[in-house]
């Protein structure tokens, strides 16, 4: 399927966008519950393990991300269109059609442990924090199985499980554990590694222990061979645009670990840590968009999902957009939690925050493109990371030729990141608008007025004590954005979309604010 009908039946959509609703909800939570989770990792790990720790493993997290993203075989959107063809073109349940995806899943990371095993330079470019650290390794299998059993779960519209396993129990086991493991002095060397490995493999119980209870156990299952391989030729496009996705947010890192001391790459993965918080605000939405765009494809109802693409793309921006100002703002306090050689990195931070925000729009419209246009989306993905790879080299380069420090080097490569990023969320929804023949943008208004007076609450605090700022100013900011873009950017039906109370209602009416 290359291009929609050339006349859509109109969007009815209440359910649908009722659905998205309760995700965007869950998500929002999800994002408090992760932040406070996540920063103490990042506070222990830096202030008792060290900033060149810190880069080491951050080099090593980045390759072991990648992988693991090759070895999940796109199925995190690539399951929702199996479970809905699956069941009624071949009658096989859809736990077995699960089951199928972990098989080959699984027998790709094994490949991939067996990889890096004989060549472990490949993720320890700069050398390794303790022996420990090889076991980062056997995280692939369990990261990649659990973006299998999540997008199961959101298949059945289960996002719950999603915030459970990735905004709960990964951070704070994460946490947790690296503090028990440095007072443990027979690992403590080794703390960041087996932390990180311990979380991911309490996301996979988590993620697990649901889906049985909603799928329960596979019935007369076994492996076949040919389906598997058709099933592995059919995702590759949704590979290479997963991966490419989060090659974006990891191309960075890597090529600064190449020119950068280890001490440069570990103040520059602090800031990458705290924007990840509102990134993974925005990725997490694509779960529970993947049904509702697949069961609207397979009834050629692309109205409807022009309309959906508009509003969660306008929800995503607007609470990605208040995150940042909250963040950015008072930057230096938060840079500062790592420790006083962290603060360098605040220029970086704010450049990666913006660079988030910009590709929401991007994020939106590949959920839709890689059912409806799969290798043109590849293309454009390759182009947009080939761009940021050039930029980065080439900010990087300038930053050496004019002797300016390490970094002006980690802001160059957050720049590149800002570009391509731009780029692509420009070019995608330009694609989408014009193979759904609808406007797919999410910018209101609403956005400025929610802006304006949140910066001025947040430069008053910045005025006062780094702790202040930080216990008070953050919430400040964010109270004062969503209180503005709650009245002003939000419509009366998706104020009430975003109330426990309601079910369903029909979403057709003129939002607040004419989309962008």
């Amino acid at each position: 399927m290359t291009a929609p009908p050339a006349q859509p039946e109109p969007a009815k959509g209440g359910d649908d966008m009722a659905t998205l609703a309760k995700g965007g909800r869950t998500n929002t939570m999800g994002f408090v519950i992760r932040a406070l989770g996540g920063i103490p990792f990042l506070f222990i790990g830096y202030r008792l393990y060290g900033v060149e720790e810190m880069g080491r493993f951050a080099a090593a997290f980045v390759i072991i991300e990648i992988f693991a993203l090759i070895c999940a075989l796109g199925e995190k959107r690539g399951l929702a269109q199996r479970l809905t063809e699956g069941t009624e073109e071949e009658g096989v349940p859809q736990t077995n059609l699960v089951f199928d995806g972990m098989l080959t899943s699984f027998l790709f990371s094994l490949a991939a442990c067996a990889l890096l095993l004989a060549f472990p330079v490949i993720i320890f470019p700069s050398g390794t924090n303790s022996p420990f650290d090889i076991w980062m390794i056997a995280a692939i299998p369990a990261f990649a199985l659990t973006e299998i059993l999540l997008a199961a779960q959101a298949y059945k519209y289960d996002i719950a499980t999603t915030v459970r396993a990735r905004a709960i129990t990964e951070p704070w086991t994460k946490s947790i554990a690296v503090a028990a493991i440095f007072f443990i002095p027979v690992v403590s060397e080794g703390g960041l590694a087996l932390a990180y490995v311990t979380a991911i493999y309490a996301a996979l119980a988590t993620a697990l222990w649901s889906f049985l209870k909603t799928y329960g156990w596979p019935k007369g299952w076994r492996p076949r061979p040919r389906y598997l391989g058709k099933m592995t030729a059919r995702a590759l496009p949704l590979i290479g645009a997963d991966v490419i996705e989060r090659g974006t947010r990891l191309l960075d890192v890597f090529l600064l670990g190449q020119s950068a001391s280890a001490g440069a790459v570990g103040i520059y993965f602090f800031a990458k840590e705290v924007v990840s918080v509102p990134q993974k605000l925005k990725t997490s939405f694509e779960p529970i968009l993947s049904p509702v765009i697949t069961k609207n494809l397979k009834s050629g109802n692309y109205a409807a999902i022009a309309s959906q693409v508009q509003k969660v793309g306008f929800w995503i921006i607007a609470l990605q957009l208040g995150i940042a100002l909250a963040l950015v703002i008072p930057g230096e306090a938060v840079m500062g939690l790592g420790g006083p050689a962290i603060v360098g990195g605040t220029g970086a931070l704010a450049i990666l925050l913006a660079a988030e925000v910009v590709a929401s729009m991007a994020v939106v419209s590949e959920s839709v493109l890689v059912y409806i246009a799969r290798k043109r989306n590849l293309a454009i993905s390759v182009g947009i990371i080939a761009l940021q790879g050039v930029l980065t080299v080439s900010l990087i380069l300038l930053a050496e030729r004019l002797g300016l420090n390490e970094g002006f080097k980690a802001a160059g490569a957050a720049l590149a990141l800002f570009i391509a990023l731009l780029t692509s969320s420009l070019v995608k929804a330009l694609v989408l608008k014009i193979l759904l023949k609808a406007p797919v943008g999410n910018l209101r208004l609403a956005l400025f007025w929610a802006s304006a007076p949140a910066i001025m609450v947040g430069i008053g605090f910045t005025f006062l004590p780094e702790w202040v700022e930080l216990v008070f100013g953050v919430p400040a900011i964010l109270a004062v954005y969503l209180a503005v873009i709650w009245k002003r950017g939000f419509s009366a039906d998706e104020r009430q979309l975003f109330s426990r109370k309601v079910v369903a209602v029909e979403t057709d009416e003129p939002t607040a604010e004419k989309a962008a």
